[in-house]
């Protein structure tokens, strides 16, 4: 496509403005500020009339729920085998308000899925949560054969004597990222890596921490929707679009009497202090979750895209709505130690917190 078909963003501004306003008037509407409550189709069937989603972290002895030296954690992850010191951050239960959250069992959840297949779809976080997800299922049965393959986009772990299939597809925007003459294209209106999704037992989808870098960590040039070249584009309104292609195939290819689909809820980064009332710091060395009940920052704002495009699928996917959880905990980072990032306070420890979302995930699985 030639450079004359590239646009710039003021063209789309008052598509722009138009945008936030819809969604700062969603916000208002929906009573974002209490996020937990919101309800999407399918997701009644998590937990019925208990909100698994609102309540406190709380210690407990008897985790995590397995060991640090289990073999598929990623190495950005393993805390312990790279040098944080302390273990604490391990030793926390999400304990919902209203009802308990349940124990995971590997065994059961084994039986139940055998022969299935889970996956995974997403950027680093969905690689975080396969992580867990493997080593949780692994504790349970630690001298059962297993397999681990990766080629491409694609990982997984199979545990041989129950046909189970773990499975992780990396991409980070969900939507397609092409190399063409003009750079490379991140098309907010294309899915061809949708392919591989289907003929899945379980999908669980993520996306959002991409959509927000710029400068040498941005892996796009342009960004194409309608045909059309855009130099930028305002990352909400990308956000948006893109998922609102994702909703669009989940419509067309997914069978619900077939598949179960799930979205992973923004997962929060703690680089400023400020957001928990404690300026001039970040997660760095932080120990403790954040106690209060109310987290400062407030809802995200890509919670409020993800909140209105789920709302408007008829067919079933189901929310973990993690976020409000995970902002509470600014001290399950690998901050400096994996030795991989210098600061990390995007991503989560193992054993951690993305252990809380596939309980929260194995709940859903059960109801």
């Amino acid at each position: 496509m030639s450079r004359g078909g590239i646009e710039t963003q003021e063209m789309g501004s008052l598509l722009v403005h138009a945008l936030i306003l819809t969604l700062f008037m969603f916000c208002h509407h929906t009573k974002a500020e209490d996020s937990n409550a919101t309800s999407f189709k399918g997701l009644n069937n998590l937990a019925g009339t208990c909100n698994l989603f609102r309540g406190k972290w709380v210690y407990d002895a008897s985790y995590p729920l397995y060991d640090p030296s289990c073999p598929f954690i990623d190495p950005q992850f393993n805390c312990q085998k790279y040098g944080r010191p302390d273990k604490l951050y391990q030793k926390y239960r999400w304990m919902p308000f209203s009802c308990p959250l349940p124990r995971f069992n590997g065994l059961n959840f084994l039986a139940r899925y055998k022969g299935k297949k889970i996956m995974f779809v997403g950027d680093s976080l969905s690689l975080n949560q396969f992580n867990s997800l493997a080593c949780m299922i692994y504790a349970w049965v630690p001298k059962s054969r297993t397999t681990f393959r990766q080629k491409d986009a694609l990982s997984s772990v199979t545990f041989e004597e129950y046909g189970v299939e773990i499975l992780l597809y990396r991409t980070a925007y969900l939507v397609d990222l092409d190399r063409e003459k003009a750079g490379r294209v991140l098309k907010l209106d294309s899915i061809k890596s949708g392919d591989a999704w289907r003929g899945m037992d379980v999908l669980v989808f993520n996306t959002w921490h991409w959509w927000t870098h710029t400068g040498n960590a941005q892996p796009w040039d342009y960004v194409q929707v309608n045909n059309k070249l855009y130099k930028d584009m305002n990352r909400f309104l990308a956000f948006y679009k893109g998922l609102t292609t994702w909703a669009k195939w989940v419509q067309r290819n997914v069978n619900p009497a077939q598949t179960k689909v799930f979205f992973l809820g923004i997962s929060p980064v703690h680089y400023q202090g400020k957001d928990w009332n404690q300026p001039a710091k970040s997660c760095m060395s932080e120990k403790e979750p954040f106690f209060g009940l109310k987290y400062p920052a407030g809802t995200p704002m890509a919670w409020l895209v993800v909140n209105k495009v789920l709302n408007r699928i008829s067919k079933p996917v189901y929310f973990l709505d993690v976020t409000t959880l995970s902002q509470y905990r600014k001290d399950a980072h690998p901050e400096g130690y994996s030795g991989v990032m210098a600061t990390d306070c995007s991503h989560w420890c193992l054993p951690g917190l993305p252990d809380t979302w596939n309980e929260l995930l194995n709940a859903a699985l059960s109801g």
